[in-house]
């Protein structure tokens, strides 16, 4: 069952690249479309019977593969992954949609979409921790070519920077995966046979400054984040939403699973240390989207220090902590895919994302009405507004991690609140005020490119009215990566 979800869209991949176009190049497109919301369906089939009331892994999946290097096919479903799996479906296809119809290499581009679906599912449901390294550095060729092929003006300068740091992210993965293995002697590399509780505290801290650091490369905290803008800018609206809203939650999930869930001692030493950092990545999140102009580069810089919430919500190690960063991911990644997703479409209609330069796209005659009304929303999201579900997730992080780490959370509160400057700086120049002479003759947006758009912001008033039916899919899980007894007394001390 879980195979299909890297299957389907590998096997769409491959029919788009070798059959012919047809007509005014529509055919790999249909076909993309067709196996993106395959995906979609199954996706929502595993959801509907998957059982909440149970923890740990469901729908298992085992095959022997290279059996002398202990490398198996080990798939399994929780309530960590099904969220990330369901949101990279939905965002998937709406990456598609918005695709351009008028696209050069149209085969090579719809093929490289849906081998990027197929390898981050990969990397949600792989149990064998080579096995996600092998996922996990396959997702890179695809990112990379989408970037360097159909981005902006320097973007290969974007594509290669950002080949560079996964690239380093996933030597350090991989290292501490291969250590914890040949330390502790293990024959596998399934997940549940490594135990690094048989190591001495000093190797484990090792290991997990590895984890840390690759995957802090991956989703990213400062000072490893300088590729994020650069591939925002130069990457297309489709290539943006996917990596704002999937990409770095790969991330943000190996966090959780690799570093809690391998190294629960070494965690909690470290723990009041990655409270500091997610303050300081959040502070400077902020602070760095206050002084753009560009408004791509004003979503991107947000998405730092929105990720820092979930490295606090981490640190802290709560039952409350940990369920809110899940639901901290599925909002973020429907933040910024519709954040990202609006930003293109007034780049499409005015040829500019400069904020000195656009006003008063939200008059109603001859501006982008719906757009900037959708933008206003996005924006409401991620600033914390009640009732949508950015508040909810920030509001049970901040809840979650404040005994535990009082300032720190107080300086992310802080963090947060600059959310609602810099994005009312962006909002207040672009969309009210006079419409400039230059953009009156714009023309109007086509319904079907910002149908997506509305389906997200509704998605995020859903979630936010009824956070449960979002909570209910992970709590049980992510209660169970809570460090043990002895790791959290360890922490407080």
């Amino acid at each position: 069952m879980l195979s299909a979800l890297i299957w389907l869209p590998l096997a769409g991949a491959l029919l788009v690249a070798i059959l012919p176009q047809g007509e005014k190049n529509q055919f790999s497109r249909t076909m993309a479309l067709g196996a993106a919301a395959l995906v979609f369906v199954w996706t929502a089939w595993l959801g509907f019977h998957y059982d909440v009331a149970i923890a740990g892994l469901q729908f298992v999946e085992h095959y022997p593969w290279i059996e002398w290097l202990g490398l198996n096919y080990d798939l399994g479903i929780d309530g960590l992954s099904l969220p990330l799996l369901a949101l990279n479906a939905l965002l998937t296809l709406v990456a598609l949609w918005i695709s351009p119809k008028d696209l050069h290499r149209p085969r090579f581009y719809y093929a490289l979409f849906l081998l990027l679906q197929a390898s981050v599912n990969g990397a949600f449901l792989a149990q064998d921790v080579l096995l996600f390294f092998l996922f996990y550095e396959i997702e890179i060729i695809p990112l990379y070519f989408l970037i360097a092929i159909w981005g902006g003006k320097k973007r290969g300068y974007a594509a290669i920077k950002f080949l560079l740091y996964t690239a380093v992210s996933g030597i350090l993965i991989l290292a501490s995966f291969l250590g914890l293995a040949f330390l502790t002697e293990s024959n596998t590399f399934a997940y549940s046979a490594l135990h690094s509780d048989l190591l001495p505290l000093t190797t484990q801290l090792i290991l997990l400054g590895g984890i840390l650091v690759g995957f802090g490369i991956k989703i990213p905290f400062l000072p490893f984040h300088t590729w994020l803008p650069d591939a925002h800018v130069e990457a297309s609206t489709p290539v943006s939403v996917i990596l704002a809203g999937v990409l770095l939650k790969v991330g943000t999930y190996g966090l959780l699973k690799f570093g809690i869930g391998l190294f629960p001692l070494a965690w909690a030493v470290v723990a009041p240390w990655l409270a500091i950092w997610a303050a300081i990545s959040a502070l400077y999140g902020a602070s760095c989207a206050i002084a753009q102009k560009d408004m791509k580069k004003v979503v991107a810089y947000s998405s730092i220090a929105h990720m820092a919430f979930i490295l606090l919500a981490a640190a802290a190690a709560t039952p409350l902590s940990l369920a809110a960063a899940e639901i901290q991911m599925v909002s973020h990644g429907l933040i910024s895919g519709l954040l990202f997703l609006l930003v293109g479409i007034v780049y499409k209609k005015t040829g500019s994302r400069d904020v000195d330069y656009l006003r008063g796209l939200l008059t109603p005659e001859r501006g982008l009405p719906l757009t900037g009304s959708l933008m206003i929303l996005g924006v409401m999201a991620s600033a914390g507004l009640p009732g949508m579900a950015g508040f909810i997730a920030e509001f049970l992080i901040f809840r979650g991690s404040f005994p535990v780490y009082p300032v720190a959370t107080l300086l992310c509160m802080v963090g947060t609140g600059l959310t609602a400057v810099y994005f009312l700086l962006m909002i207040n120049k672009v969309f009210f005020g006079r419409l400039t002479p230059e953009l009156i003759n714009m023309s109007p947006v086509n319904w079907a490119d910002q149908f997506p758009a509305v389906m997200l912001v509704i998605l995020l008033f859903v979630f936010g009215l009824q956070p449960q039916w979002l909570v209910r899919w992970s709590e049980i899980d992510t209660a169970a990566l809570v460090a043990s007894p002895t790791a959290i007394e360890i922490s407080l001390k």
